[in-house]
């Protein structure tokens, strides 16, 4: 059975706080061995601690039980580091401006890692005044669509959500729009680098 936290996921966490196994265990009012049974795989928390625990680790529940400790290195919030999560179950879209723990439906995302586009994902870009006219000749089927587009530039975001049996286009504000990005919900998620479109 899986369990809900490792020891060695404490020990890390621990370790990386330089605590002590004695420091950590006092602030939550647990004995040192208790913690060395945990790191051990001897024992487990019990649910009530894993609060407690987290709180005692500087991090949230949900990267505790991720086993994930997430720095967030885009502290200027630069879009064009924008992650995309998109929920297989729901089909919910969040994005970020840096690195998270995303859950949606008890699960866990993963960010979307782009590709460049291929034959079947072609997207195509035209200007018009002072827009970016997008479009991808896709099927846009009930069960296989591009479910998304969005345009990135260094300050803002914009997603055009598409829908089954509609058309795969979207229009962006021209200006400073340095990417393209498009979901298929079969086949992931694709790019286009505007900076080499004159």
């Amino acid at each position: 059975m899986n369990q809900y936290v490792t020891g060695a996921v404490i020990k890390k966490l621990r370790e990386d706080r330089k605590m002590t196994q004695a420091e950590l265990a006092e602030k939550i009012s647990v004995s040192d061995k208790t913690i060395s049974k945990w790191e051990t795989g001897k024992g487990y928390p019990d649910i009530t601690l894993l609060e407690p625990l987290a709180k005692a680790l500087g991090i949230s529940m949900i990267e505790l039980l991720a086993g994930q400790d997430i720095r967030n290195d885009n502290r200027a919030a630069n879009m064009l580091r924008t992650d995309f999560y998109v929920c297989p179950n729901c089909g919910n879209i969040i994005h970020t401006t840096g690195k998270a723990v995303i859950s949606c439906c008890g699960i866990t995302l993963p960010p979307l890692e782009a590709e460049a586009e291929d034959e079947a994902h072609a997207i195509s870009v035209e200007a018009v005044e002072d827009e970016w006219f997008v479009s991808i000749d896709h099927p846009m089927e009930k069960d296989h669509f591009i479910s998304f587009v969005a345009g990135i530039s260094g300050d803002y975001v914009q997603l055009v959500k598409l829908y089954p049996e509609g058309n795969a286009e979207a229009r962006f504000k021209r200006s400073r729009v340095k990417m393209i990005y498009a979901y298929c919900n079969h086949h992931g998620f694709f790019k286009k680098n505007l900076l080499k479109i004159k």
